[in-house]
């Protein structure tokens, strides 16, 4: 007997390899993801602005991206000893202004170029659910943990993220007609609202991901990562202790149907040369400088050679002044 319900995901005809540059934003998936593909040594850009959970936090990164018009002092704010910016996630956040401003235009100047560039754009819905700057607004990326009183909540509509993604994605393909979408949405469930709340606000960004599949069906496709969760991870045994995100043993499932979708057969292949390689790099040895050890070297670093040799559009410089300093 099957004791589950299993999903059928027919192969990706927007297949991704290592030539491939990939841009991710948004909720938490794209940062497994994004982690998951940087350690298979994938061309990676992911989350610029650090997680963000709305799509029109998200389309305004974008939008921000287009222009290329890096951050200025006047766009920060001050909270709780620290400088913020209402677009960023907490990670950029810093208590000096300086550092803070340093830290997001780092990222965004690498960003500007990867829009540009990019053959897959990873976006990944979290909730509805969005809050308003009162001052301007403006919806926010984060609240910093602000006053609640600053900000008024909101629940956006299909029609006003067709509406708001439809611009977006045209303004992108403009800039860079090789681009192509690739969505999902967060199999993390937003509880704050309750379950009712959550369950209207994934089903508000399902159907507008639908909508826009069928006005851009040359660009955009979905991944089910929400389903897999969902239905065929229908246990808690999959969760990780607080009951909403997904255990890693969750994600490690989800990237692997990730991989059996996009990844062609040569991409495996490599992933899996590359993943002895790694596990090479992260062994901690119990004598290190004994003689064992130092072959073992030796060997690692003969096969990361073969490595650049084969494949020489994927850099392992990093890895090897690494494996330089070990030995």
């Amino acid at each position: 007997m099957e004791f589950r319900t299993a999903i059928q995901i027919p192969r990706s005809d927007i297949p991704i390899t290592h030539s491939s540059r990939i841009l991710l934003l948004g909720s938490c998936f794209s940062e497994h993801i994004g982690r998951q593909l940087l350690q298979y040594k994938f061309n990676v850009e992911a989350n610029p602005f650090g997680i963000l959970y709305n799509p029109f936090s998200i389309s305004r990164s974008l939008s921000r991206l287009i222009l290329a018009v890096p951050f200025a002092e006047s766009e920060l704010l001050y909270h709780n000893g620290m400088y913020h910016s209402l677009m960023h996630h907490g990670e950029f956040s810093d208590i000096q202004k300086s550092k803070c401003l340093q830290k997001i235009n780092e990222r965004f100047v690498h960003a500007t170029t990867a829009i540009r560039q990019a053959t897959h754009i990873l976006v990944t819905f979290g909730t509805a659910g969005v809050y308003r700057w009162n001052e301007t607004g403006e919806i926010v990326g984060n609240c910093h943990q602000i006053p609640a009183d600053r900000f008024t909540p909101a629940r956006v509509s299909v029609d006003e993220i067709v509406a708001e993604w439809h611009g977006i994605i045209q303004s992108v393909c403009q800039v860079n007609p090789q681009a192509l979408f690739l969505f999902t949405v967060s199999p993390i469930r937003h509880w704050k609202d309750g379950a009712r709340e959550n369950q209207l606000s994934k089903s508000i960004l399902h159907l507008a991901i639908d909508a826009l599949q069928r006005l851009f069906p040359e660009k955009v496709r979905y991944f089910p990562a929400y389903e897999l969760m969902m239905d065929e991870l229908r246990d808690y045994r999959f969760y990780a202790s607080d009951m909403m995100h997904p255990s890693s043993t969750a994600v490690t499932y989800i990237w692997e149907r990730f991989t059996e979708t996009f990844f062609p057969e040569d991409t495996i292949r490599i992933m899996k040369e590359w993943a002895v390689i790694n596990s090479g790099m992260a062994h901690r040895p119990l004598h290190p400088g004994t003689a064992t050890h130092r072959e073992f070297l030796t060997q690692l670093s003969q096969k990361l050679e073969r490595f650049m040799a084969n494949y020489p559009s994927i850099s392992c410089e990093v890895e090897r002044e690494l494996l330089q300093k070990k030995s």
